[in-house]
C-alpha cells in the first residue's frame, strides 16, 4: 500500500454508504467531490472512496474530510480519513438531499422538497433564524411546523456535540446517545468527568469512556480513573454471573483492565473515617492497602460506596468479598427473607395434611415421586421441583394447582420472561405472568408496587423456569411474599444459569433450606422421537443418537465453518420447509454457541436475512452497519418497561416510516410497538440467536451449528439447553468431534455467590 505524505482536504457529498461499523466507527463511503481530484481515484459514477474511522454519516450530507490519498492493492486509490467536518450545503439540490436524508426526524424527502422549493438557497438560514416561517410552506400546518423547528434546533445542537465528541473518537451514533442524556450540558459534563458516560449512557461502557478520558489527557493512574475501573470490573463480573468479587481478583482484574502496574501507593494511607463520619456503613478493619488500586478501593469501602464482607462459599471455603451495594443488599435480604419464609407456618400446611390426592382428579396419574413433589409444595413453605424434558413437571404442577383449588387456596403463576410465562399459561390452562408484571413494576419509578410493605394477596406463588432467575429479581419476589405464603420453585437445574448475577436455583438446592424433588423418569416420549432421549443422554454424559433414523433429530456433517454456514441456510430455507411444510422464519430458530465466526450468530443473521428476506420489494433502513427491513425477525435485547417489551422478546418489522424516522414491530402477532431510529440499538436480528438468549423459549424447530471453532462454548449445559428448546425437530450441523467435546465438558463455571453460606449460617462484616 502506497501512501502520500501530505495532509489534504476533500470536500464532497455522500452518495452511498458502502459499509459502517457502529462499534468502532470504521466506514467506507462513496463521495462525489466538489472539486477536481486525481482521475485514477474517480469511479465511473464520478465518486471516490473514502475510508477510515468517521461519524455515522447520511446520504446527501456535504462533508469536509481531512486525510491522505492511499493506493490500496485490492481497491485502488482511496482517501484515508483522519478528520471529518460536516458542511452545510449551499445549492438547492444539496440542501434538499441534506434535509431529506433522515438526519432530522420528521423531515423526509417529500417534506424537504416542499421546504426547499419555497425558501430555495435560504432554507438553512430560515431554519436557523426564523423557523416560525415554516408555516409559509404549503402543506405544513402550525403544529407540524413547530415540531420541525424543534427537531431542527435539536439536530443543530446535536451536530455541534457530535463534532466535539468526534475529536475524541466517538461515533455519531454514540454522540446521539450522549446528547440525548445530557442535552445542552453535554460538552461541559464530558469535560468535567468523562467517566460519568459509563454510568449514565447505556451502551457507552467504561472502555469507551476511558478512551475519551485518556484522549482528554486524564492521567493513567488518576484516582478518578482507578475508581471508575474498580466499579467497571465489578459490573463486568456481575454480567458474567458473579454477585461479588474476591478482593485479590478485583485488584488483579482492575490492574489488567487499566493496563497499569499496581505498585505500592506513594502517599501515606489516609486515616480511617470515624463511624460517625461514615454513617456506620462499614466497620474499621485495621487494613493497610498494599497498592495504589488497593488504596482507592479502601477509600470507597470506608465511604460505603463498596462493601467488603467475609463470605463462606458453597464449598465451605472463605472469601474476602467485595460487593456493589445493590448486590450485597439483594443477597443479604434474600437469604434472611427465605429463612423466615421457610420457618413460618401456614393454614395451607395444616389443610394439606388431610388431602387425598386420589380424590382430586382421577384423570391425572402421578408417580410416587410426583405425588411427593405435590405434597412437598403443599406442606412446606418453600419447595423445589426440577427435572428434564418429558419427566412430568407440568403434570405435577397441574396437580398442585388443582389441589390448591380443591382446598380453596389462592395462587399465582409467574416466570422470569414473557415467553416462558406464555408457555406456562398454555401448559396449565391458568393465567401466568412475568415476575415484573406480577410484582407490578413501574417504569417511571423503577420500583415494584408489591414489596415488603405491600404483599401479594395469595397463598402460593409458583415460579417456573427458575434456572433463569437472577438474584435481584429473586430478592424483589421474596419482598412481595407475606410470611404465610408458599413458594414453589420449578426449573431444570441442568440448563444454563441466569444471564444476570447469581445462581439462585442451584444455591437454594445446595443450601438444603427446602425439600427438592428431582424428576428423572421420562413420561413424554413419542415413538420414533429422539429429542427427549438425546436430551437425557447428553445430560448423563452420553453421546446423542445421530443416525438420522428418527423423525425429529437430524445431524449433517460439515467440518468447514463456511460450508456449515451454507448448510444451515440451506436447511432453514429449503430442506425443512420441503419436509415439514414449515415457515422458515416463524417456525425455525437457529441457535449458535458463539457470536463470532462464519457459523456464529452475527454471520448467520446476515446470511439468513439475505436468503429469507431480500426480495427487493420491502422497505428498508440502514442504521449503522445494519439493514433493518420490513419482514425482518428481530429480538429485543434489553428490558424496556415503557414499551412493555423485554429482553428476549421476538417480533417482526411490519412498517418503516421514513418521514418520522420510526419503524413498527409486531410482537405476538398482535401487539404493535413503535421504535425511533435511536432505539434500534435495543434490537438485534433474530434469524439466529445465542443459546443464552433462547432460554425460557420453545420453538417448533431448532437448528444449531456445532463446530470445533466453538470450543470455548462447547459445554454440556449449553448443548442441552439448546436442544430442549425444540418442540418438534432438532437439526445439528457440524462435526461429531465438536458434539462429543460439548457432551464431555461438564465443568460448570463457578459463580461467586454467598447465598448458600448465608442460608446456612449468619455472617459478620469484616
Amino acid at each position: 500500500m502506497v501512501t502520500s505524505k501530505l495532509m489534504e482536504d476533500l470536500t464532497g457529498t455522500i452518495e452511498r454508504i458502502t459499509y459502517f461499523n457502529a462499534e468502532n466507527g470504521y466506514g467506507v463511503v462513496k463521495v462525489k467531490p466538489d472539486g477536481a481530484v486525481m482521475l485514477s481515484a474517480v469511479a465511473r459514477d464520478g465518486t471516490v472512496a473514502v475510508v477510515g474511522v468517521m461519524p455515522e454519516l447520511s446520504v446527501g450530507e456535504t462533508v469536509q474530510f481531512g486525510g491522505q490519498w492511499i493506493n490500496d492493492a485490492r481497491y485502488g486509490a482511496q482517501f484515508k480519513v483522519e478528520t471529518v467536518m460536516p458542511v452545510e450545503p449551499s445549492t438547492k439540490i444539496g440542501i434538499m438531499n441534506y434535509l431529506g436524508s433522515g438526519l432530522v426526524r420528521g423531515i423526509g424527502p417529500r417534506t424537504a422538497e416542499k421546504i426547499v422549493k419555497h425558501f430555495g438557497e435560504d432554507t438553512l438560514k430560515v431554519l436557523d433564524r426564523d423557523p416560525e416561517r415554516l408555516t409559509e410552506v404549503k402543506g405544513l400546518n402550525k403544529k407540524k411546523a413547530a415540531e420541525l423547528a424543534v427537531a431542527w434546533a435539536d439536530n443543530y445542537a446535536g451536530r455541534k456535540t457530535m463534532i466535539f465528541l468526534q475529536g475524541y473518537g466517538v461515533t455519531s451514533r454514540m454522540s446521539a446517545k450522549i446528547y440525548k442524556e445530557y442535552g445542552s450540558q453535554t460538552i461541559e459534563t464530558v469535560k468535567e468527568n468523562p467517566y460519568t458516560l459509563a454510568d449514565d449512557v447505556h451502551g457507552i461502557g467504561f472502555m469507551r469512556a476511558d478512551d475519551i478520558a485518556l484522549k482528554m489527557n486524564v492521567p493513567e493512574d488518576s484516582p478518578q480513573r482507578i475508581a471508575a475501573g474498580l466499579f467497571y470490573a465489578l459490573t463486568q463480573l456481575a454480567k458474567e454471573g458473579h454477585v461479588y468479587s474476591p478482593r485479590t481478583r478485583l485488584l488483579r482484574t482492575t490492574a489488567e483492565l487499566l493496563k497499569i502496574e499496581d505498585s505500592p501507593p506513594s502517599t501515606p494511607h489516609p486515616q480511617p473515617l470515624s463511624l460517625k463520619e461514615r454513617g456506620e456503613k462499614t466497620q474499621d478493619t485495621g487494613y493497610t492497602p498494599t497498592s495504589l488500586i488497593d488504596l482507592i478501593l479502601e477509600k470507597h469501602l470506608q465511604e460505603g460506596k463498596l462493601i467488603l464482607e467475609s463470605v463462606t462459599r458453597g464449598d465451605g471455603m472463605g472469601n474476602a468479598a467485595v460487593y456493589l451495594p445493590e448486590y450485597h443488599e439483594a443477597e443479604t435480604n434474600a437469604a434472611w427473607k427465605l429463612r423466615v419464609l421457610a420457618s413460618e407456618p401456614s393454614k395451607l400446611m395444616k389443610a394439606a395434611k388431610k388431602l387425598n390426592l386420589a380424590t382430586i382428579n382421577s384423570e391425572i396419574r402421578l408417580s410416587d415421586q410426583q405425588q411427593g413433589a405435590v405434597m412437598a409444595a403443599l406442606t412446606n413453605k418453600v419447595s423445589v421441583l426440577t427435572g428434564g424434558p418429558g419427566t412430568g413437571k407440568t403434570t405435577t404442577l397441574k396437580m398442585v394447582i388443582e389441589s390448591l383449588m380443591a382446598l380453596d387456596f389462592s395462587f399465582a403463576l409467574a416466570c422470569p420472561t414473557g415467553r416462558a410465562a406464555k408457555r406456562l399459561g398454555e401448559a396449565t390452562g391458568c393465567t401466568a405472568a412475568t415476575l415484573h408484571r406480577l410484582l407490578a413494576f413501574s417504569p417511571k419509578t423503577g420500583e415494584f408496587l408489591y414489596d415488603e410493605s405491600h404483599h401479594l394477596e395469595v397463598d402460593m406463588v409458583i415460579v417456573d423456569e427458575t434456572s433463569m432467575l437472577d438474584l435481584q429479581l429473586f430478592d424483589a419476589l421474596l419482598k412481595a411474599l407475606s410470611a404465610t405464603c408458599h413458594l414453589m420453585m420449578v426449573g431444570d437445574i441442568d440448563q444454563l444459569p441466569s444471564v444476570g448475577a447469581g445462581n439462585v436455583l442451584r444455591d437454594v438446592i445446595d443450601s438444603g433450606i427446602a425439600p427438592v424433588t428431582r424428576l428423572n423418569f421420562i413420561f413424554r416420549q413419542e415413538s420414533g422421537s429422539y429429542i427427549t432421549v438425546n436430551a437425557h443422554r447428553i445430560n448423563q454424559g452420553e453421546a446423542p443418537l445421530t443416525d438420522n433414523q428418527s423423525s425429529d433429530f437430524f445431524f449433517f456433517n460439515e467440518e468447514d465453518p463456511e460450508a456449515a454456514a451454507r448448510m444451515v441456510v440451506d436447511v432453514v430455507t429449503n430442506r425443512l420447509p420441503a419436509k415439514f411444510q414449515c415457515d422458515p422464519i416463524n417456525d425455525v430458530q437457529v441457535i449458535a454457541p458463539m457470536y463470532r465466526g462464519a457459523a456464529g450468530v452475527s454471520a448467520l443473521n446476515e446470511a439468513l436475512q439475505k436468503a429469507l428476506n431480500n426480495t427487493g420489494r420491502n422497505a428498508e433502513k440502514q442504521i449503522g452497519g445494519r439493514i433493518f427491513r420490513v419482514g425482518d425477525k428481530v429480538m429485543q435485547t434489553r428490558n424496556n418497561y415503557d414499551k412493555d417489551v423485554f429482553n428476549g422478546d421476538i417480533g417482526r418489522i411490519s412498517a418503516i416510516d421514513f418521514e418520522e424516522q420510526t419503524f413498527e414491530i409486531v410482537f405476538d402477532e398482535q401487539r404493535y410497538v413503535f421504535y425511533e431510529r435511536s432505539e434500534a440499538e435495543e434490537l438485534m436480528h433474530a434469524y439466529c440467536i445465542s443459546t443464552h438468549r433462547s432460554q425460557g423459549s420453545e420453538y417448533p424447530i431448532v437448528v444449531m451449528p456445532l463446530l470445533t471453532q466453538h470450543y470455548m462454548m462447547l459445554q454440556r449445559n449449553l448443548l442441552y439447553t439448546a436442544i430442549t428448546r425444540a418442540k418438534k425437530v432438532v437439526v445439528l450441523v457440524g462435526t461429531r468431534k465438536a458434539l462429543h467435546l460439548a457432551v464431555q465438558n461438564n465443568q460448570v463455571s463457578e459463580r461467586y455467590s454467598g447465598l448458600v453460606g448465608r442460608l446456612k449460617t449468619d455472617l459478620g462484616v469484616l
